[in-house]
C-alpha cells in the first residue's frame, strides 16, 4: 500500500512499562510530520493530555482519546464525544459495589477529565471485572496500564474511521501501529498495522508486520517500513 498517513498508539508503543517516551520514536513523528504525512495519537488517555502531548510531539493536534470515546481533528476541532459515559458509570458503581464486599477500593483515574469511558487501576483480576459486568452493554479492556470501561461499539477503530472523513481520508489510507488488545482493531481497520515487539498475541496475530524490537525502538522499526 501506498501509507498517506499514520494513527499510533502511546503507552507501550512509543513508550516503555515505566512510560517513559522514546527520543528516537518522537523523532521518526516528526520526520513524518514535516514530509507531510499526517500522525494522529490514538491513546486511552484523556482528551486534555493528548492535546498537550500533540503539541509536544509536533502533530497537528488530530488525536483519539478514550480509546475511541472522543477525537478531534487538528488543535481547533471541537470534540466529538462518540460514546455514553453513563453506561460505564453504571457499570462501575456495580463493580465498587462488588469488591467493597471484600474491603477492596477501585482508584478512579482522572475522573472529572473524562467524557466518555472509566478507567482505574489494574489492582483487581480484570477476568473477575469481567465476570462481574458481564451483563452490562460495556467493554472491558485491559491495556497493561489501566483498565477501562467502554460503551459497546466504541474503539479506536470507530473513532479512526470517523476522523478520517473529517481528514478527507480513509482507513485504508492509514498505517497503524499499537500493543496492546485495545488497539486490535484499530489494527485491522487501517490500510495496513504494524506491531511492536512487545504487543500481545491478539495485537500481533492482527497486523500485517510485528516488529522485532519492543516499544519505541519497534516503532520506528515500523514506521522505516512503510514509510521509508
Amino acid at each position: 500500500m501506498t501509507a498517506r498517513a499514520l494513527v499510533t498508539d502511546i503507552d507501550g508503543t512509543l513508550t516503555d512499562r515505566t512510560r517513559r517516551i522514546s527520543l528516537g520514536a518522537i523523532e521518526a513523528i516528526r520526520r513524518l510530520v514535516d514530509g507531510g504525512i499526517p500522525v494522529v495519537l490514538a491513546s486511552g488517555n484523556t482528551l486534555c493530555f493528548m492535546d498537550g502531548l500533540a503539541r509536544m510531539i509536533g502533530t497537528d493536534g488530530s488525536v483519539i482519546a478514550e480509546n475511541g470515546g472522543v477525537w478531534h481533528h487538528g488543535y481547533l476541532g471541537e470534540p466529538v464525544v462518540t460514546g455514553d459515559r453513563r453506561v460505564p458509570l453504571a457499570a462501575f458503581e456495580a463493580l465498587r459495589e462488588h469488591f467493597a464486599g471484600r474491603g477492596v477500593f477501585l482508584d478512579l483515574f482522572s475522573h472529572g477529565l473524562r467524557h466518555a469511558d472509566v478507567a482505574f487501576a489494574r489492582t483487581v483480576s480484570v477476568d473477575e471485572v469481567r465476570a462481574v459486568l458481564r451483563t452490562h452493554p460495556v467493554r472491558v479492556l485491559d491495556t497493561g496500564f489501566a483498565i477501562h470501561l467502554q460503551q459497546e461499539g466504541v474503539s479506536k477503530a470507530t473513532a479512526l474511521a470517523a476522523l478520517a472523513r473529517a481528514m478527507g481520508m480513509t482507513p485504508a489510507d492509514f498505517v497503524a501501529i499499537g500493543d496492546s488488545e485495545n488497539d486490535t482493531e484499530m489494527i485491522k481497520t487501517a490500510g495496513a498495522g504494524a506491531a511492536v515487539g512487545n504487543a500481545v498475541p491478539g495485537a500481533k496475530a492482527a497486523a500485517d508486520y510485528v516488529a522485532t524490537a519492543p516499544f519505541g525502538d519497534g516503532f520506528v522499526e515500523a514506521v522505516d517500513h512503510y514509510f521509508s
